[in-house]
């Protein structure tokens, strides 16, 4: 598998150590070039506010009770409208027990609208048993090795000082109930701000496989972001030295200088999709590292921080437009990653409500072209 190199020289032979760096289109190679065979992504399972039918696909053993065997179509009467699923097959099929009702539904043989719904727990369910319904709800993609969440804004994926409900404290609700059976583990992180998509191994076998993926770095990741300006050159490469600084109950992370104490080094692609005014853009980014607030640090150096973004942008005298949300706007859109098993899968997160609203505001189509897959790739 051929890679890019680091880039063209600099007059004199070195090679540019901080600041943007703009890559060569013609050595470019494209993002998406893998030949293999890609495992189909899950659809988004969520339970919808109108229904117009059900397809109801009712177990073998169900025939004894008198129930349909395969699947059935059941059209939603206007009075039934909005009713919980496990309550319209209450309704529909009494010979039903609560829990077998849930069971079809977990197993996605309920479908509104052709798509799986999901079953709401009760205000008096377990703990284990809502964090299991929320999983399910914000999952992209999942297999027996694999689960790729759509995390939102605002939830955390670790815990912390004062930080109870997160990502990975919900993942003890999916292990299975058997004696041997091994709780999903998270493969990466995202600041708690940042949306999108966050790849969990349900196996011990999966995780030792995706991390030494994103060692490798095997693994590809596409953020998307809103920032201020137009970053010039419209595409690029980003590469600094980080190192992180407490301050008094705070941290943040600066840039810093080569040969400082406990500094490692970040290196992110760039490319601007769309601009709105040369006001804002949206731009694309592309980490070849993973480091800490990483893209944060590096759109807030080159002049152009991420909207929304309470812990870098010093823009003096910047409002935020009418009608948008004081948010960050950064994305995790998009990963694509070896699977353990062979082939690769690739998921996509859709923009979160915020910035789907910002999107709509200054007229952004999320269909366009992203000319982040031509940058190149890093050893």
């Amino acid at each position: 598998m051929s890679r890019g190199r680091n880039g063209p020289r600099q007059p004199g032979g070195g090679r540019q150590q901080s600041g943007p760096r703009h890559w060569d289109r013609s050595r470019s190679q494209h993002f998406n070039r893998h030949p293999e065979v890609r495992r189909q992504r899950g659809s988004k399972t969520a339970r919808p506010r109108h229904a117009s039918f059900e397809e109801v696909r009712a177990p073998q053993d169900d025939r004894a009770k008198g129930l349909p065997v395969g699947v059935r179509t059941v059209t939603v009467t206007s009075d039934e409208n909005n009713m919980r699923v496990d309550r319209f097959f209450e309704a529909h099929f009494p010979g039903l027990s609560f829990s077998h009702i849930q069971r079809i539904i977990r197993k996605g043989e309920v479908r509104v609208n052709g798509k799986r719904t999901q079953p709401k727990p009760r205000e008096d369910a377990p703990q284990a048993q809502k964090d299991r319904a929320f999983l399910k709800l914000i999952t992209l993609y999942e297999d027996n090795d694999i689960l790729v969440l759509n995390k939102p804004i605002g939830l955390a994926v670790q815990g912390g000082s004062g930080t109870r409900r997160h990502i990975d404290g919900m993942l003890e609700a999916l292990r299975e109930p058997h004696p041997d059976a091994q709780r999903p583990r998270l493969i990466h992180r995202l600041d708690k701000d940042t949306a999108g998509c966050l790849l969990v191994a349900k196996t011990r076998f999966a995780a030792s496989a995706l991390a030494k993926a994103f060692r490798s770095r095997s693994a590809r990741k596409i953020y998307w972001a809103l920032v201020v300006g137009v970053p010039k050159p419209r595409q690029g490469r980003i590469s600094t030295f980080l190192a992180r600084q407490e301050l008094e109950e705070d941290s943040f992370v600066r840039i810093a200088k080569h040969g400082e104490k406990d500094v490692v080094h970040a290196v992110t692609y760039y490319a601007v999709v769309e601009t709105a005014a040369q006001t804002l853009s949206w731009v694309s980014l592309k980490p070849v590292t993973g480091r800490t607030h990483q893209l944060r640090v590096h759109m807030n150096h080159m002049g152009h921080p991420i909207v929304g973004d309470r812990k870098y942008f010093h823009k003096q005298n910047w409002e935020l437009p009418g009608g948008m949300q004081d948010k960050l706007h950064l994305l995790a859109r998009r990963i694509v990653v070896p699977h353990p098993r062979g082939g690769m899968i690739d998921v996509s997160a859709p923009l979160p409500p915020h910035m789907a609203q910002s999107w709509n505001l200054l007229g952004f189509d999320a269909k366009r072209y992203d000319p982040i897959e031509e940058a190149p790739e890093e050893d």
